[in-house]
């Protein structure tokens, strides 16, 4: 058998090379590897620079905020005098509803001691109720008609009264005198049904 070689035929006898596909958008693919080729070469720098020009923004708009901030403040004589009139109507506002407080914590004060001096009063009246022998409850009462009672009748004091059992009674025993005592049922057939 013979050998046989086979060989294609290519450009002035340079190695094998693949035909290039021509791409459909030869625009962006260039630009991808522009881009690609710039941020593997200067990538770090160009962080770098993104992050200063941001703080850079920030602290200008943070300075300009600043200076709108100081132009609102009152600095004709005018707007101090305005300033001035009304932190003196808020002043006397504070003054008039202090003073209405104080009226009304005086008078709040007032019925307390009245309140104090009645309760003391009444006191008084039970004690010496309690020294005449009446009892504490009819001391209330006692102090409600007293004017009416002082006027039409006179206070008779206590005497002595008789024991209503006699001294030698026994309830548990049932002598002695008592008028109830145990009796047993009536014993026969039940009259039920």
């Amino acid at each position: 058998m013979d050998d046989v070689v086979i060989e294609d035929v290519h450009d002035e006898g340079s190695p094998y090379r693949p035909e290039k596909v021509p791409l459909a958008n030869q625009d962006v693919t260039s630009l991808a590897l522009t881009v690609g080729e710039l941020l593997s070469q200067y990538g770090w720098y160009l962080l770098a620079v993104t992050v200063v020009t941001y703080l850079l923004v920030q602290h200008l708009s943070k300075r300009r905020s600043a200076q709108r901030g100081r132009s609102s403040d009152p600095q004709t004589p005018q707007d101090a005098v305005l300033v001035a009139k009304r932190q003196e109507a808020m002043e006397a506002a504070r003054r008039k509803m202090q003073e209405e407080l104080d009226a009304k914590a005086a008078v709040f004060r007032e019925k307390q001691k009245q309140q104090e001096e009645e309760k003391r009063r009444q006191k008084i009246e039970e004690w010496e109720s309690m020294q005449q022998g009446k009892s504490y409850k009819g001391a209330a009462k006692f102090s409600q008609s007293t004017e009416e009672a002082s006027s039409s009748s006179v206070l008779k004091p206590k005497t002595d009264k008789k024991p209503l059992r006699s001294a030698d009674y026994n309830p548990l025993t049932g002598q002695g005198g008592g008028s109830c005592s145990f009796r047993s049922g009536r014993r026969g057939p039940s009259s039920g049904g």
